[in-house]
């Protein structure tokens, strides 16, 4: 579904992030990618993206390489990425118009729309949200809310970066069950790799700017 080759990447004015990385995810995949902080796993997940773009390398998203902006336009429906910062991820007033916001792009009613985010309220766990104000809702509310957006959109791989940050642990324990009960690729990115060890089928490390493991 996904593979990047000998990724290179660096900051204008900074370091090399990534150094001729490699990875592979396939249908079905569930990945655990560990590496301390600044190892570039955000890095990374933006560049599967197209939110940045190497400077050597490729991606290739459901088989087809991406080298554009126009060309990423097809693949971000297909992934949700989950922010390590829900405040980065949430822009609406309200919760019910952020977590339709995906659905309502991709072409949904808005009866439909409605019904998805209903379906996603209840899986995260905050039923009834719909008419909150985003700005009134905890850290770790505003974390649910938008795990709820993207399963919402009812993508192909989700891509999670740091997702225990800000959950207590009632909020821990309902993303596990989501992951638990998720069918399609799943990749977790966290420097703390024994909160998922029951999640994930698999684990690769990243360190100096390449996969090991």
């Amino acid at each position: 579904m996904i593979e990047v080759r000998d990724l290179h990447f660096h900051y204008a004015g900074g370091p090399s992030v990534l150094s001729g990385l490699n990875l592979r995810i396939d249908q079905g995949d569930r990945l655990g990618l560990y590496g301390e902080n600044g190892a570039g796993k955000t890095t990374l997940f933006h560049l599967i993206m197209g939110l940045e773009f190497p400077g050597q390398g490729r991606v290739i998203c459901f088989g087809e390489p991406r080298t554009t902006e126009a060309e990423f336009q097809d693949v971000r429906p297909r992934i949700g990425l989950l922010f390590q910062d829900a405040e980065d991820q949430l822009f609406c007033p309200t919760v019910l118009e952020d977590v339709a916001f995906g659905p309502l792009n991709q072409g949904c009613r808005r009866a439909a729309a409605e019904e998805r985010v209903q379906e996603a309220l209840e899986k995260v766990g905050l039923p009834g949200f719909e008419d909150r104000r985003i700005h009134t809702l905890s850290g770790g509310e505003k974390k649910r809310i938008a795990i709820a957006g993207l399963l919402a959109m009812k993508p192909d791989v989700l891509l999670l970066d740091e997702p225990a940050a800000q959950l207590d642990a009632a909020g821990l324990e309902i993303l596990r069950t989501i992951l638990r009960d998720w069918h399609g690729a799943l990749v977790i990115a966290s420097h703390r790799p024994v909160v998922f060890k029951e999640t994930v089928t698999r684990e690769v490390f990243l360190k100096n700017g390449v996969i090991t493991g």
